[in-house]
């Protein structure tokens, strides 16, 4: 049996007494002695194991400790992956006890008024679900439009407002209650009437922008128990990805806003400063390495990070120096590399619009599949102002001048065979092939990309539909390592 957990937290007791360690007693009628049940917690978006212990004959386990437990939402995990919900805050010695045939409806609950009031809260919502789906099917055995219809759709009207009131109730008889809370935090913003402009017609970015704009008002971004309950991270999450214009600029001022939120406590500026340099590391969106260099560079200092060592730091900073000059935008430097002849060729001396610096292997799986195609676009694009500036990115001589032979690859061939040039540190080199795709000033306008994605930036900058090439189904989309 699942819980719902949107809508959980824990009441604070005023008057409870400080407790030193905590000891949670859980007793489940119908559970196998020695069955090994975990005490787990919800952090951001996943969920830890705090402790374990098996069950002894009369169904019952203890979990307990010398020191605190973090306060928020935790799990009773049992065999078979089921688990029901208990509130840990300022009371951290209690009973919970319960049977197998129903967790919530069977609970009783001794020493924690917190959780008295959370599984009250949790049966009447299980009564509401129960007629709720009743009404369920008198409309569905119903016709739209019909009286019977009609009626059913005023009861669960009438429903929803019961929920409402129950929830308006709690929240003006515990104002400081952390469950107060958490129903805050899941309520929506209501958004006021859009304003009339100067036309004479409604604002129509006024809702968008008043949500976003009061998006966290229901939210303690200062309170971490917030941490630890399934409410937090999603809210974050939307934010970031769906509220805000996917665009770097964009992400990180949002980026900002939210942690300037979260300055006053320390656990929770940790887990958003985290989240999001984690988050936009690993993305593979081209130009969201912008906001990991951005948060970095602007978190990640001894007097801010204090949750990693030095160490950590050093690395951090070092990757954000990689990528900061191969950026979206940035020019990227010049380079100066002999090609088939022995020749010098300067990057910087090519005058076309588009420059391509294509990074690639002989041998390399995935560049004998994508130089053909590349070779086949740049034959089309080459009279439009498009150049190749390939670079050779192995040693053996003789692989490279034999492929160029083979597929007649007539652009700038280039190669650093006794390695002067530091360009694979500098430009991220973990495999191949690589594009970074340059425009007339030699400023990045893509990178890390496929053929076909270069072949629609320059179908679209050129206006020249025959630049086009589809994507082959059964290419994989990967690079193989070297």
């Amino acid at each position: 049996m699942r819980i719902s957990v949107i809508v959980f937290a824990c009441l604070i007791s005023a008057t409870a007494p400080a407790q030193k360690g905590f000891n949670i007693k859980v007793t489940v009628k119908g559970l196998e002695k020695d069955s090994l049940c975990y005490l787990a917690n919800y952090y951001g978006e996943k969920q830890y194991i705090q402790d374990s212990a098996k069950v002894d004959a009369s169904g019952t386990v203890v979990f307990k400790a010398d020191t605190l437990l973090p306060k928020g939402l935790y799990l009773f995990v049992l065999p078979g992956k089921r688990y029901f919900e208990m509130i840990v805050d300022r009371e951290q010695r209690f009973t919970l006890e319960t049977n197998t045939d129903d967790y919530v409806a069977n609970m009783r609950v001794t020493g924690s008024k917190d959780n008295e009031a959370f599984y009250d809260y949790l049966r009447f919502i299980g009564n509401i679900s129960k007629r709720a789906e009743a009404i369920r099917a008198e409309m569905e055995g119903s016709k739209e439009g019909t009286p019977e219809r009609d009626e059913a759709q005023k009861k669960m009207a009438k429903l929803n407002e019961e929920v409402v009131e129950n929830k308006n109730q709690f929240l003006k008889n515990n104002p400081d209650a952390f469950m107060s809370k958490v129903f805050l935090a899941t309520k929506e913003i209501e958004i006021p009437e859009a304003p009339v402009l100067a036309n004479g017609s409604k604002d129509s970015l006024f809702a968008y922008k008043f949500y976003k704009e009061h998006f966290f008002d229901n939210i303690d971004m200062k309170d971490e128990r917030m941490l630890r309950t399934p409410v937090f991270h999603p809210k974050l999450e939307q934010y970031l990805t769906k509220l805000t214009p996917q665009t770097p600029d964009s992400i990180i001022a949002a980026a900002d806003y939210v942690v300037s939120l979260t300055r006053p406590n320390k656990e929770m500026f940790k887990y958003v400063v985290w989240w999001i340099t984690n988050h936009y590391e690993t993305s593979n969106i081209m130009g969201f390495d912008a906001v990991f260099v951005h948060m970095g560079e602007k978190y990640y200092t001894r007097d801010q990070a204090y949750w990693v060592d030095s160490t950590t730091i050093y690395k951090i900073q070092e990757r954000v120096k990689i990528l900061k000059p191969i950026l979206l935008g940035k020019k990227m430097r010049n380079l100066v590399m002999k090609d088939t002849a022995g020749v010098f060729r300067s990057m910087y001396d090519i005058r076309q619009p588009f420059t391509l610096v294509y990074i690639w292997d002989p041998d390399c799986g995935h560049c004998k599949k994508a130089t053909p195609k590349l070779k086949k676009l740049y034959d089309k694009a080459k009279s439009y102002g498009f150049e190749v500036y390939a670079i050779n990115n192995e040693v053996e001589r003789d692989k490279w001048l034999k492929f160029i032979r083979e597929h007649d690859l007539n652009w700038i061939n280039v190669a650093d065979m006794e390695f002067r040039d530091n360009y694979r540190y500098e430009f991220d080199i973990h495999s191949t092939p690589q594009m970074f795709l340059l425009d007339k000033d030699k400023k990045i306008k893509a990178k890390k990309i496929d053929v076909e994605t270069l072949s629609d930036i320059l179908t679209k900058e050129f206006n020249a539909p025959e630049l086009k090439m589809e994507r082959d189904p059964k290419d994989k989309d990967a690079r193989e390592e070297h």
